[in-house]
């Protein structure tokens, strides 16, 4: 991902970004960092870049012929997301961050003085942002503070794929309170469960300190991780049917856009995929009008909504599938046992035999989400989580197959999801007769009915 600064400081900017994570994620080359000086493009001989404004004021005004020629020097004319740091705009927050975290370049412009001419704004600017009430001398530190929080989402900058699953207003609560060595410290104890090794102790005490922080220090998110376990509560009632809804939830991934009864709204920003289910067509179609433009996939789970979103919306079908689950308590055997994490190598074999964009794949390599069998140092097959949260891409060559290599796959995948709390599920394509067999035989509950994905033509 590669981030443009418009700015009058460019050192500033390059030395607060140059060290720790980021720094690291930049000499990896998983993120790059342009700083641009503004002053280089004022036709003024003296470097002059700003003026009084009209009407008179306080203050001077940049002007807009430097600020425009940058930009244009930048994007040679591309279309790309430039965000305006400013008091004005729209407050940062984490669902903002995923959604420009999934953009391949994004241009950040820096005003000073006292802002910047309205007209080339209105020319280059795509959103305005802010990263709290109150005035700074420039728009050089929301800059880095916006690109540290977007750079940790790109795959491969954490190292770590659970890092930024777990951390604060994830799921709308607050992190739980964390603890490190020495055990005692001014006579205050760890909590004797952290040590006691049960981790699903663990995990309920994490939860539970979790919901009291947030209750405490953020009601207004609690309230919307309330809203989410209620829909949760009355979505489980049909759990097999509506695990993808649930999940999306229960991983801080999707966002509640309608929630009442058993008709729902949901859309996951970060993957830019709505998931709808209605109790009638007439509440189904009610609901289209409440998904958002950028949407890419839609899920539905009525067969009689297939229709008109594809006449309404434009959409086209790409499957109809069943959805798996698997709900036991014990980890699944996995029998083969030279599973590994892909590496970058692995990129053109994947993409060999797996029908997705090479930068989809890569994504998934750097975020430490794709996983490979080997039969004597050799890569035979692969499988992975998506995005959205859910079980997939399984393959294995031909004449390694019926082997079992297909199903420690997949058992791989499922482990590593138990291992972080959730319930393992995915989609398996109506037809596919090998894979729902598999499933049925590895003890995974498939759907009653069929779910349609539909994509945007």
């Amino acid at each position: 991902m590669k981030f443009h600064i418009l700015t009058l400081f460019p050192d500033m900017v390059l030395q607060g970004l140059s060290t720790s994570i980021i720094g690291r994620a930049a000499e990896k080359k998983l993120i790059e960092i342009n700083a641009v000086n503004i002053r280089d493009y004022t036709l003024d001989k003296h470097g002059k870049v700003d003026d009084y404004p009209y009407g008179g004021g306080a203050g001077m005004l940049m002007q807009a012929q430097p600020v425009f020629d940058a930009h244009k020097a930048v994007t040679e004319g591309r279309k790309v997301r430039t965000i305006y740091l400013t008091p004005q705009g729209q407050t940062f927050h984490q669902k903002m961050a995923m959604d420009f975290a999934q953009e391949k370049e994004l241009v950040f412009l820096c005003g000073h003085y006292e802002g910047i001419d309205e007209r080339v704004l209105e020319e280059v600017v795509t959103d305005s942002v802010s990263i709290g009430d109150f005035v700074l001398t420039g728009g050089e530190l929301p800059a880095m503070v916006m690109i540290d929080a977007i750079a940790r989402l790109v795959p491969g900058v954490l190292n770590n794929d659970v890092s930024a699953e777990t951390e604060s207003f994830h799921n709308d609560l607050l992190e739980y309170p964390q603890f490190s060595r020495p055990e005692e410290w001014h006579g205050k104890k760890v909590p004797a469960v952290l040590l006691s090794g049960n981790h699903r102790a663990i995990t309920d005490w994490r939860l539970e300190r979790s919901r009291e922080r947030t209750k405490e220090r953020r009601p207004d998110l609690y309230q919307r991780y309330l809203q989410k376990e209620q829909t949760i509560k009355r979505l489980s009632r049909k759990k097999r049917n509506h695990i993808h809804l649930m999940e999306s939830l229960s991983r801080g991934k999707g966002e509640i856009l309608y929630s009442e009864g058993e008709n729902v709204l949901i859309y996951d920003r970060f993957c830019k995929i709505c998931m709808l289910t209605a109790e009638c067509r007439e509440i189904g179609e009610k609901l289209l009008d409440s998904i958002p433009q950028e949407t890419e996939f839609l899920v539905i789970s009525q067969e009689c909504m297939v229709p008109v979103v594809c006449e309404r919306l434009g959409f086209r079908i790409c499957d109809e599938c069943y959805l798996a689950c698997y709900t036991g308590k014990e980890a699944l055997p996995v029998r083969y046992k030279d599973i590994r994490i892909l590496e970058m190598d692995s990129l053109s074999y994947v993409m060999e035999h797996y029908r997705e964009s090479k930068e989809y794949i890569r994504k998934h390599i750097l975020a430490k989400a794709l996983y490979g069998a080997y039969v004597d140092d050799t890569l035979v097959g692969f499988a992975g989580l998506h995005e959205d949260g859910s079980t997939g891409f399984l393959y294995v060559e031909e004449k390694y197959r019926r082997k079992g290599i297909g199903e420690s796959l997949e058992a791989y995948c499922i482990n590593r999801q138990r291992e972080k709390g959730y319930t393992p599920y995915g989609y398996v394509v109506k037809d596919n007769e090998a894979s729902i067999k598999l499933q049925e035989r590895m003890g995974l509950y498939l759907s009653q009915s069929t779910i349609w994905w539909l994509g945007k033509k």
